[in-house]
C-alpha cells in the first residue's frame, strides 16, 4: 500500500474515469432575475457569455428528475431510452457494429494482464462464457509459454448466479508474503459502493465467519493475518459530505465491525479520511491514513505500534499537502510534488529516509530521483526488489526508465521499448523481481513484456501482444500542435487515413477530457479502430490543458475560474482542423466522458457551430449544483465552490445546463448515463435532455441501468453502448 494508492482506490476514483448518497432538498439558487449585469466574473477574452433571462432558468423544475429510483424520473427515461434505441437500433449498421465491438471484448486474443505474486500471475478476465469475470491463476512459466492453462481462483459469473446477485468484481486486496487471505471487492451492478467479504485463493472459498462489511464506499486494508484497518459508513456522523468515510477504525479477528476501535478522524467537510498499511523494505507493516482535505490537499498520518500492539498517536508527515508519498525503497520513501518545496519544483520526484522520520518526526534530508523538463512529466512507477521502474513523457510520447539507490544517489537507466507511443510500467510487486511493461501508439497493438530487474541486463522481453483488429496499412498517426486563444501551444494527435484528402469533407471525432491531472496517451484501441477509422473516421486526441501531460502545472493553469483555458483549448484544436482542411463544422464531432462529459457539455453550448454532433458521456452538466449530489462535493478543488461568490458566478456562466437557450441552433446531441452511477448523479443528464426537451431541440439519450459510472455493467452492455455511439457517429458526421 502506498498513500498514493490510498487516494486512488477512494478519492481518485471519483474522477472517471473524471463519482454516496447525500440528502437532497429543493433550493433555489438563482435569483429571480438574471441579467448580464449581474454576471460580473472575468472569463477568458475568447468566450463571450449569454445574457441571461429570467424565463426557464429556475433550478428547482427539475428537481425530481434527481430522483435515482423515482417513478416518474423513470419513466421519463424509459421514453427517452425508446426513442433513441429504436433509431440507432433500426440503422442496418447497428447490428455489424455490436458484432464487432462483441467479438473484440470477448476475444480469446485479449492479453491477460497479470499481477504477480507468491510465484503465480494472477489475472481477471472477461469473455463470452464469463460475462462477468473470473479470477484465474497460473506460473510465470505457463503465462509465457503459447497455451497458458489457467486455475479457476473465483468465477464471478457462477457466483452471481449462486447468490442471485447483479454482482460486478471491483478487485481484490490480498495479504503478503503467501496472498492466501484476501479481501473481495463486489459491486451490485457496477456502483462503486461495494461489499468486501474475506476469501481464501488457496480454497477457493470464502471465509466462514471471516471479514465482512456492508456495501458502503471506503477502502479496507491488512494489517496482519487477524487484524484490518478499515473505514467504511459505521453510521450517522461517520461520513463526508463527498459521501466517503471520515472515519478509520482497527478491527480484529471476531469482533463485530460497529465494536472496531476507532484510531482517526476527518471533517466533514473533507473528501475522505484513507487509512491503509504501507510495507517498508524490511517487511515491517505500519498502519497509515490520508486525510484529503481537497482533492488535491492530503495531510498523511502515520500510526505507531505501541509494545503491546496497540495503535499509538498518530504522526504527521511534514510534507506538502500538494504531495503524494509513495513506495518505500531500499529505506528511502518516495514522495512526488505538486508544488514547489524546499530546493524542488512541482512534478519532481524525490526521496527521504523512513527510519530517519520514523526516529523524530522530522524529514532532514531530500534526496532527488528524477525531475521533469519543461516538455515533460512524471508517469505511473513501481518498486520491484531491484529497481524503482518509472515512466515518463515528453510531448505525450512515453518511456520508463529504471531507478536505483546507492545509499547516497539515485541513478536511472532507460528501457529499451518503442518510441513515440505510450510506454507504461504495469503491476510490480516489491518482493519479486519480475515486472511488467507494455507499449503501444494509435496503430500498433499493445505488447506485453517482462523484465527481471535483478539482472545487468535490463532488456524487456515480448511476452504478449494484441492482434491487429483493425487494417492500419493505410494509417498514419501525426503530432500538431494548436495554439489557443492565449497563446499556448496545445498537442493533439490525428489518426487518418493515408490518403485522406484535405477537403473538409472527413468525418472526424475529436476527444478530450481536461481535469484532474489525467494525461490521455497515445493507446491502441480496437473498438475504435474497427468502428470508427475502418469506416473511413478520423481520430484526434486533444491533450488540452487540466490533465497532466506536462506535469501539476498544465493541471492547475485550469483550475476553477482559470477553467475557460481548458474549452479554449479544444476550441483552438477544433478550429485548427478545420483550417487545415482536415474537416468541417458539418463533419465533425466530440466526445468525452464524466469530466468530459462537462467538456463537450459546454462545447455544446458555446460553440455549437464548430460541431455537428457531441457524445456527452456520464456528464457533470448542472454546475450550480454538482456539489449536492453523490460525490460531488469532492471535486470543488477542481471545479471551485457554486456558493463562493465569484466562483458561483463563474460555474453559473459555463454550465451547460444553465445555458441552453431557445432558438439556437445546437447539434443534435447524444447524453449517455446509468442509473446506477453512483459517482456522477445521472440527474446531470436526466436534467439536461428535459431542458433541451423543454426548448425544442432535438437530442438523443440513453441511460443504462446498470453499469455503474462506465455506463456498463458487462460486455454485452458495453458492446451495445459502443455500437449506439458509433450509428449515432456515422449517421451525424458522415452520411
Amino acid at each position: 500500500m502506498t498513500t498514493k494508492t490510498l487516494l486512488a482506490t477512494s478519492a481518485m476514483a471519483l474522477i472517471l474515469a473524471a463519482c454516496s448518497d447525500t440528502k437532497e432538498t429543493a433550493v433555489n439558487d438563482t435569483p429571480d432575475t438574471v441579467t448580464s449585469e449581474t454576471v460580473t466574473t472575468e472569463v477568458a477574452d475568447s468566450y463571450v457569455p449569454v445574457v441571461y433571462d429570467a424565463d426557464g432558468m429556475r433550478d428547482e423544475d427539475h428537481l425530481w428528475l434527481e430522483e435515482v429510483e423515482g417513478e416518474a424520473a423513470l419513466d421519463q427515461v424509459r421514453e427517452w431510452n425508446k426513442g433513441s434505441l429504436d433509431r440507432l437500433m433500426a440503422d442496418p449498421r447497428y447490428e455489424t457494429l455490436y458484432q464487432d465491438a462483441l467479438g473484440i471484448l470477448q476475444s480469446q486474443d485479449k492479453i491477460p494482464y497479470v499481477s504477480y505474486r507468491a510465484g503465480a500471475a494472477h489475472n481477471f478476465w472477461q469473455d463470452e462464457t464469463h460475462v462477468r469475470g473470473v479470477w484465474r491463476k497460473t506460473s510465470l512459466d505457463s503465462y509465457l509459454s503459447d497455451s497458458t492453462e489457467w486455475e479457476t481462483v473465483l468465477d464471478f459469473d457462477k457466483l452471481a448466479a449462486d447468490e442471485d446477485k447483479n454482482w460486478v468484481y471491483k478487485g481484490n486486496n490480498c495479504l503478503a508474503p503467501d496472498y492466501a487471505l484476501c479481501i473481495v471487492n463486489l459491486s451490485d451492478g457496477g456502483k462503486d459502493a461495494v461489499v468486501r467479504r474475506e476469501f481464501n485463493s488457496e480454497t477457493g472459498e470464502f471465509v466462514e465467519g471471516g471479514f465482512v462489511t456492508p456495501e458502503s464506499k471506503g477502502t479496507m486494508d491488512w494489517v496482519d493475518a487477524d487484524t484490518m484497518v478499515v473505514a467504511v459508513d459505521f453510521g450517522e456522523g461517520t461520513m463526508t459530505d463527498s459521501g466517503y468515510p471520515s472515519t478509520a477504525r482497527i478491527w480484529t479477528r471476531g469482533q463485530a465491525l460497529e465494536d472496531s476501535v476507532e484510531i482517526g478522524r476527518g471533517n466533514q467537510t473533507d473528501v475522505g479520511y484513507w487509512p491503509g498499511v504501507l510495507e517498508l523494505s524490511d517487511g515491517r507493516r505500519e498502519i497509515m491514513t490520508s486525510q484529503s482535505t481537497s482533492f488535491y490537499d492530503t495531510d498523511t498520518f502515520w500510526f505507531p505500534r505501541n509494545e503491546d500492539g496497540t495503535v499509538g498517536e498518530a504522526v504527521k508527515f511534514p510534507v506538502p499537502t500538494k504531495s503524494n508519498l509513495g513506495s518505500v525503497f531500499k529505506g528511502q520513501m518516495l514522495l512526488s510534488l505538486n508544488e514547489d518545496w524546499r530546493d524542488f519544483k512541482s512534478g519532481d520526484l524525490v526521496s527521504f529516509a523512513w527510519d530517519d522520520f520514523a526516529d523524530d518526526g522530522q524529514i532532514a534530508d531530500l534526496h532527488l530521483v528524477y525531475s521533469p523538463d519543461e516538455k515533460s512529466s512524471m508517469g505511473g512507477y513501481g518498486a520491484t526488489k531491484d529497481k524503482v521502474l518509472l515512466s515518463t513523457t515528453t510531448d505525450v510520447k512515453g518511456s520508463v526508465h529504471a531507478f536505483d539507490w546507492d545509499g547516497e544517489n539515485w541513478t536511472s537507466t532507460r528501457i529499451a521499448l518503442p518510441e513515440n507511443g505510450a510506454a507504461g510500467v504495469g503491476r510490480t510487486n516489491n518482493k519479486e523481481s519480475i515486472a511488467f511493461l507494455s507499449a503501444e501508439d494509435f496503430l500498433t497493438p499493445d505488447t506485453l513484456y517482462t523484465i527481471d530487474t535483478s539482472k545487468a541486463d535490463l532488456t524487456p522481453i515480448a511476452a504478449k501482444s494484441l492482434p491487429d483488429w483493425f487494417d492500419a496499412t493505410n494509417m498514419v498517426s501525426e503530432q500538431k500542435f494548436a495554439t489557443s486563444a492565449d497563446g499556448t501551444k496545445v498537442p493533439y494527435f490525428i489518426v487518418r487515413a493515408k490518403d485522406a484528402e484535405m477537403n473538409g469533407q472527413n468525418p472526424t471525432l475529436l476527444y478530450g477530457y481536461g481535469g484532474f491531472e489525467i494525461s490521455l496517451n497515445p493507446a491502441y484501441s480496437a473498438t475504435r479502430g474497427k468502428l470508427w477509422l475502418e469506416n473511413g473516421g478520423v481520430y484526434v486526441l486533444a491533450n488540452i490543458r487540466g490533465g497532466g501531460e506536462y506535469g501539476p502545472n498544465w493541471h492547475q493553469a485550469g483550475l476553477k475560474t482559470e477553467r475557460q483555458r481548458i474549452y479554449d483549448d479544444f476550441i483552438a484544436v477544433a478550429e485548427d482542423l478545420i483550417d487545415a482542411g482536415v474537416t468541417s463544422p458539418d463533419h465533425l464531432g466530440v466526445e468525452g466522458g464524466s469530466n468530459g462529459g462537462l467538456l463537450t457539455g459546454v462545447m455544446t453550448t458555446q460553440r455549437p457551430d464548430l460541431f455537428n454532433a457531441a457524445i456527452i458521456a456520464v456528464p457533470l452538466l448542472d454546475m450550480q449544483r454538482f456539489h449536492k449530489l453523490l460525490a460531488g462535493a469532492s471535486w470543488m478543488g477542481e471545479y471551485g465552490n457554486p456558493d463562493d461568490a465569484v466562483e458561483g458566478e463563474f460555474l453559473r456562466r459555463i454550465s451547460p445546463y444553465h445555458n441552453l437557450r431557445e432558438g439556437v441552433d445546437y447539434p443534435e446531441v447524444f447524453l449517455i448515463t446509468s442509473t446506477k452511477d453512483d459517482r456522477v448523479h445521472p440527474g446531470h443528464a436526466r436534467k439536461f435532455a428535459q431542458r433541451m426537451d423543454d426548448q425544442g431541440h432535438d437530442f438523443l439519450y440513453y441511460e443504462n441501468i446498470d453499469g455503474g459510472h462506465s455506463a456498463a455493467a458487462n460486455l454485452k452492455e458495453t458492446a451495445k453502448r459502443l455500437a449506439l455511439q458509433h450509428v449515432y457517429l456515422l449517421q451525424k458526421l458522415a452520411d
